[in-house]
């Protein structure tokens, strides 16, 4: 809804309010009595269920309500203690969960899946162990379930939900394959990694015809994959899935044509440590053994008839061939021996499966990689200039300088992880992010999370569900993150006096951890802005955070700065921030009023008139002073870190 509808959809109910307030409140018991709506117990099931849950705040004692309990979405808000599940599956109109990023305990008990209207359920990390079950629960409804991330021992009863579209129990200590998996056959993403868990591939799975997304890497399946399956999904999806990888050839030539690849996962007892040991160094030889005999084979070609992206001796990145011995630093992990030989690796030779989908900015191409010792990373090709680098041919005057850019540490940038030089090219390394970005967590999806609208729930009111807008504490939270990492970023170098301009400060460009703190990245590059012009871009951020508004430009900035002026800012508020835990709380609306105002003062149309962002820190930190503990440093400190 465009930004004026909806400041003028909310003033008439702003109007409305007050011309009747006086008589609804005079009026209020016998209009409760009166009223033809029929009074529901949800609240009192939810204050049940979260009875022994520490910083859960439950409703009212004696509330009841006339609108059925349709979602309960409390991610990531520290939530300790054991849930009585049973109770929840009391909400006959419960369509969503999302309890996700918290330290739950115990079970689940299988009862709570009798709740008949359930579609999505998201309990990622959490403390939740033991056997997860569904025996005997007709949730042929449930159509996304993530428990990844915690400490589930095995799976029962997954035949009965017919319904799965999405499915992620990686990170967890299922030691085989849940039976009826098989079953599954609208499954279209599935995530079994990080288990340790035996099976057989492709038997114990869905069908992979109906698969978008499979990634059974870091357990012990055995059996055979395809070279369509690794094209298809990617090498990282099989990675350490069984105690040995090898590459066998699957038929001899026929007809001038190239023999097919087939990825063969041995079949190995996990009690058979030294059985194991022995045939991963066979298999290691035998295929050094190959390699060598490969080296002046022709470059294979792929399902288009596209040359391989690498080869033994040389790898393609982008357009540039590139030796495949240059080493890569990880610049915390100096021990750590990798080249770029590994990198193609890791990305299946640089490929589009592993290619995220967030690769704008002014980089070229990133991609997706689990490194040794379970270190993930987002590869990004450098295209162009980096600030603080020499554009010479001097490898040890650029190495030198992405160490420097390294040093660059704060809570609020994304860091430097790595580097590789390989002649011309350059890549580096940053932490990957699993919530993704700022834009995509706002106004579309986290990474990671259920799509409920790719998952077939067609009413609107699931639709207006599946928007994650967050609470207004994590939105003030990510607003003074930014302005934190700005802030860092303008003081430059230390010791240099030259600040470090963004240039290019957009919501694709933050990126959200774990624990919602924000990370500005897409800064290494040089810049003809000002500093000016990044706290004019950090005040669109700023609107864009209160208002959930998306892509603003000069003419939406003016016309909300007008509204601002004329006092009226409320008017501006995201509804789902009003209808959230902020709804009718003056204390927050104020936070949000104030904070529109700090974003009116970053856009003023004379840059003089701008605060810098060191200023606009203390502005925001005023708004909503923090309960610190005792010997926190101050914010100065903080950004000298």
């Amino acid at each position: 809804m465009p930004l004026h509808l909806a400041a003028g959809r909310r003033l008439l109910l702003l109007l409305a309010a007050v011309a009747t307030s006086a008589a609804a409140a005079g009026a209020a018991a016998e209009a409760n009595r009166s009223s033809s709506c029929t009074l529901l117990p949800d609240a009192e099931f939810v204050r049940a269920a979260f009875l022994n849950v520490s910083n859960f705040q439950p409703p009212l004692p004696g509330h009841r309500a006339c609108r059925p309990v349709r979602r309960l979405h409390f991610p990531s808000r520290n939530l300790t203690g054991p849930v009585d599940w049973a109770e929840l599956g009391n909400l006959s109109s419960l369509l969503t969960v999302d309890l996700s990023g918290n330290s739950l305990q115990g079970g689940i008990d299988a009862s709570f899946w009798r709740a008949p209207s359930l579609r999505a359920v998201d309990v990622s990390r959490n403390n939740l162990n033991g056997v997860l079950r569904f025996d005997d629960v007709p949730s042929v409804r449930l159509a996304a379930l993530n428990v990844s991330g915690n400490q589930f021992t095995s799976v029962v009863g997954l035949a009965g939900l017919t319904g799965l579209e999405f499915l992620d129990v990686s990170r967890n200590r299922v030691g085989a394959a849940p039976e009826g998996l098989q079953n599954l056959t609208k499954v279209r993403w599935l995530d079994l990694s990080c288990n340790g868990m035996a099976g057989r591939f492709p038997d114990d799975l869905p069908p992979l015809d109906g698969l978008v997304s499979v990634n059974i890497s870091h357990n012990n399946f055995s059996g055979t994959v395809p070279a369509a399956a690794v094209r298809r999904f990617g090498q990282s999806a099989f990675f350490q899935a069984g105690n040995a990888l090898q590459v066998i050839e699957d038929g001899a030539p026929s007809g001038g044509k190239k023999r097919n690849r087939a990825v063969v996962i041995a079949l190995i007892s996990a009690g058979a440590v030294v059985t194991a040991a022995a045939l991963a160094f066979v298999a290691a030889c035998v295929a050094r053994g190959l390699a060598r005999r490969r080296k002046k084979k022709k470059k294979r070609k792929d399902k288009d008839g596209k040359a391989a992206v690498w080869e033994d001796e040389e790898v393609v990145v982008g357009a540039v061939k590139v030796a495949a011995a240059a080493p890569v630093v990880v610049i915390e992990r100096p021990l750590m021996e990798l080249t770029l030989a590994d990198l193609a690796a890791a990305t299946s030779g640089f490929g589009r499966e592993s290619q995220l989908a967030e690769t704008g900015g002014r980089s070229g191409a990133a991609y997706r990689a689990v490194l040794p010792g379970d270190l993930h990373v987002v590869v990004r090709v450098v295209e162009g200039p980096v600030a603080g680098v020499g554009e010479d041919d001097d490898e040890a005057a650029t190495a030198a300088g992405f160490r420097e850019l390294a040093r660059l540490r704060h809570p609020n940038i994304l860091p430097l992880l790595g580097y590789c030089i390989a002649g011309k090219q350059k890549l580096l390394l940053f932490e990957y992010m699993e919530k993704g970005d700022l834009h995509r967590w706002l106004h579309e999806l986290p990474v990671g999370s259920m799509d409920t609208e790719d998952i077939g729930i067609d009413t609107m009111e699931a639709l207006e569900e599946r928007k994650p807008a967050g609470d207004w504490p994590t939105r003030y939270r990510i607003i003074l993150g930014i302005a934190r990492g700005l802030a860092f970023l303008h003081q430059g170098w230390a010791g240099s006096g030259r600040p470090i301009v963004h240039g290019r400060l957009v919501p694709t460009n933050i990126l959200l951890g774990d624990d919602m703190e924000p990370r500005i990245s897409d800064f290494l590059h040089p810049s003809d802005e000002t500093p000016e012009g990044d706290v004019y871009r950090f005040g669109t951020l700023v609107f864009e955070l209160v208002t959930g508004q998306a892509r603003w430009n000069d003419a939406s900035t003016s016309w909300a700065r007008g509204v601002i002026r004329n006092r009226k800012g409320l008017n501006l508020v995201d509804d789902r921030l009003l209808r959230g835990d902020a709804a009718g709380a003056p204390e927050a609306e104020k936070e949000m009023a104030e904070c529109l105002q700090v974003g009116f003062l970053c856009t003023a149309g004379a840059t003089e008139k701008r605060p810098t962002m060191q200023q606009v820190v203390g502005l925001l930190k005023d708004i909503r002073p923090p309960a610190a503990p005792a010997g926190e440093p101050p914010v100065a400190s903080l950004m000298m870190q």
